[in-house]
């Protein structure tokens, strides 16, 4: 967990990320992180059973991970959810067939992350998906 190789593998080999907790809320991290993965070129799909598949930013949005086709192949899922959901998560993550999952600052419950590091997926535990991209871009 946390590799800084495996940090930087997925945001430079990446093209569409689920973002999990994706609010409409200008005012609220995942919104704000989406923006910015959009202008760094990602395809970000939009996951919050409120917004009930509704159409955000020029793509569908989804209810769970697990409605989201699989031919949109998300290469990893930006979750922006509290500590006591990220076992459900973890549980739609697996069941979606995911291969990595990023969890955002100060969520809590690092078990459930190890849980999903277990069952085979690429995990990076409390980092932001926005300050890594300008902390990489500063590297080069």
């Amino acid at each position: 967990m946390n590799d800084p190789g495996l940090i930087e593998d997925l945001l430079s080999s990446s093209h569409t990320i689920a973002v999990l907790g994706y609010s409409l809320r200008p005012d609220r991290p995942s919104n704000s992180v989406s923006r910015t993965l959009r202008r760094h070129g990602y395809r970000v799909i939009a996951v919050n059973p409120a917004l009930g598949g509704a159409i955000v930013e020029g793509e569908r949005s989804y209810e769970r991970l697990a409605n989201i086709p699989k031919e949109d192949e998300v290469d990893f899922v930006d979750v922006f959810r509290r500590g006591e959901f990220l076992d459900a998560v973890v549980d739609d993550a697996i069941a979606a067939g995911m291969k990595a999952i990023w969890f955002q600052l100060d969520l809590g419950n690092e078990a459930a992350a190890r849980r999903a590091e277990s069952a085979g997926l690429r995990v990076v535990w409390d980092r932001c998906t926005a300050i890594e991209l300008r902390r990489l871009a500063g590297a080069r």
